[in-house]
């Protein structure tokens, strides 16, 4: 079930998630840094770049990002990589010099925002399935790595042979990737109501790694702990340690979205850790984003 490298790097936000192999604990909340700091940089420009007028000074992204324990070089680096990706163009303003999301980055957090912030609700059995099947030929095999890859980080299982599925409601989703690639010639795409012979739960077990996920989701909530715990009493969270806090929440949280399908209750575990981390993702972004929106108002403002 392991999704391509971060597009955020290569590419744009949508599909902008860490590797599903990386934990929460891979990145110590007291060191991202040691983890991805490009993945960090971009929760930084997405979270508070746009919703603080879409500009920042450079020396304020510094700061704020050696803050989340990324030394300036890192983050300049990930700066300019970001710049020759098209998703921040230069902008000075009297005494500062800035940088600026294009239009191309606020169209794809717009989209990026429907996956990771939109209630998701199960699918129902009764929705169906969408099955693709590829076929690429051996010349442009280079091709079918990208197809995988990204029908993978949409959240489809593999059933072999070329053969992919998901509920039905990915279908959208589907589409818009395989254009957006141009790669309709290799893709066929089908409705579909599963008739047997198998236990459908047995096909599910078979198309995703549901204990791999399970576990990542059990993670998720064991980092959450001590991090609710320290909020939970506190009206009006504030300052450094909520812009630390919640900037974490979102680099933790958001490669799920794009690795869990969504599928029908029946065919999920008793006790699946997906509705519990969803339900602290959602207690702590409604917790600690205006403290932390405000505290990076402040730095921004700030001499």
């Amino acid at each position: 079930m392991r999704g391509p490298e971060n597009d955020l790097i290569d590419g744009g936000w949508a599909g902008a998630t860490p590797s599903m192999a990386r934990s929460p604990r891979s990145a110590d909340a007291g060191d991202p840094g040691t983890g991805r700091p490009k993945m960090l940089i971009m929760d930084v420009c997405g979270a508070y770049m746009r919703p603080l007028g879409g500009w920042f000074a450079i020396a304020k992204i510094v700061q704020l990002m050696n803050e989340l324990g990324v030394d300036e070089t890192a983050t300049r680096s990930a700066l300019l990589r970001m710049r020759r990706k098209g998703l921040l163009e230069a902008e000075n303003r009297p005494g500062a010099r800035g940088l600026r999301l294009t239009e191309q980055a606020l169209a794809a957090l717009e989209e990026t925002d429907q996956r990771i912030f939109a209630p998701r609700h199960p699918a129902y059995l009764g929705d169906g399935w969408v099955l693709v099947s590829l076929s690429v030929p051996e010349d442009e095999r280079s091709k079918r790595h990208v197809l995988r890859s990204q029908l993978s980080w949409l959240g489809f299982g593999n059933l072999g042979n070329g053969l992919w599925m998901a509920p039905r409601r990915m279908r959208g989703e589907l589409e818009k990737t395989v254009e957006r690639l141009g790669f309709e010639r290799f893709v066929l795409m089908f409705d579909a109501q599963y008739a047997g012979f198998a236990e459908l739960s047995s096909l599910v077990g078979k198309a995703w790694d549901l204990a791999e996920l399970t576990g990542l989701y059990a993670e998720f909530v064991d980092w959450c702990g001590p991090v609710t715990r320290r909020w939970q009493d506190v009206r009006h969270p504030s300052g450094a340690q909520a812009f630390n806090d919640y900037t974490l929440v979102l680099y933790h949280w958001r490669k799920f979205p794009y690795l869990d399908p969504g599928l029908p209750r029946d065919l999920l575990p008793a006790d699946w850790a997906g509705h519990r981390a969803a339900e602290l993702f959602t207690d702590l972004r409604d917790r600690l984003e205006p403290g932390a929106v405000e505290y990076v108002r402040k730095v921004c403002a700030g001499g």
